[in-house]
């Protein structure tokens, strides 16, 4: 992991567009099966929207029925962090870009056999690169 980038409000701002900036510098969701990703079948790596960290390969997004993308595992360790979440009266786990902490969404444990992980990202955190670009 590189070093962590660190901007101020108007920064990311300026940076983002208003509902990118909702969902990954306040904590915000997209609603399920609108976003750009929760059915897209492209090859690629997903970087963060953010910083353009690689997060997730398309190799592992599968249709969890969720509405959001879904994913068994990010691509590789120290990519994504995990903090407890407790808002909205429930207990999850919040993942958040690590070299950024731009939010991308929540994991969950009822993913595919292979990990048993759901990574629960949305569209707005990520940008999908093709693969070798």
């Amino acid at each position: 992991m590189t070093d962590k980038i660190v901007k101020t409000d108007a920064e990311w701002r300026a940076q983002l567009s208003p509902e990118q900036y909702r969902i990954s510098r306040q904590q915000g969701t997209e609603r399920a099966f609108t976003g750009a990703y929760w059915d897209c079948h492209d090859d690629g790596i997903y970087r963060c929207i953010g910083c353009g960290t690689p997060l997730f390969d398309s190799t592992t997004k599968f249709d969890s029925g969720s509405g959001w993308p879904s994913f068994t595992a990010p691509v590789g360790p120290g990519t994504v962090e995990e903090l407890e979440d407790r808002s909205h009266g429930m207990r999850r786990v919040e993942v958040r870009c690590a070299r950024c902490g731009g939010h991308l969404g929540h994991v969950f444990p009822d993913g595919p056999r292979s990990s048993g992980l759901r990574y629960c990202v949305n569209s707005a955190s990520l940008d999908l690169k093709p693969r070798g670009a």
